[in-house]
């Protein structure tokens, strides 16, 4: 089974206590700048997708639409998660650059 290095950064992100998850902390962390990043599961409903497209396009935060929601939860070690948002901008940045490289390394569950 190949794991995402995307996610593992998730998990990290986590334990560094860079990032919030939530649709109100989302929000309210887009709305005061402090998100650097929007990962938002690919199975979120149409009404949530829209009013995040709308809110990281209006607050210019980077947003992605990526994964599931149990794939988002288990990278940081919770339940289901639809909407997470990264903090911190080199946490930020590495995401962004796992998502366009292939991962190279293969996890043994």
């Amino acid at each position: 089974m190949m794991k995402h290095k995307a996610l593992s950064l998730l998990g990290m992100a986590m334990r560094a206590g860079k990032l919030v998850t939530g649709d109100e902390t989302v929000l309210k962390n887009v709305k005061q700048g402090k998100a650097r990043l929007v990962i938002l599961a690919g199975d979120a409903s149409d009404n949530t997708k829209k009013k995040y497209r709308d809110k990281c396009s209006t607050y210019n935060v980077k947003l992605v639409e990526m994964f599931d929601r149990v794939s988002l939860g288990e990278a940081i070690g919770k339940s289901e998660r639809v909407l997470i948002a990264v903090t911190d901008a080199g946490f930020s940045a590495s995401i962004m650059r796992s998502l366009t490289q292939p991962t190279e390394v293969e996890y043994i569950d």
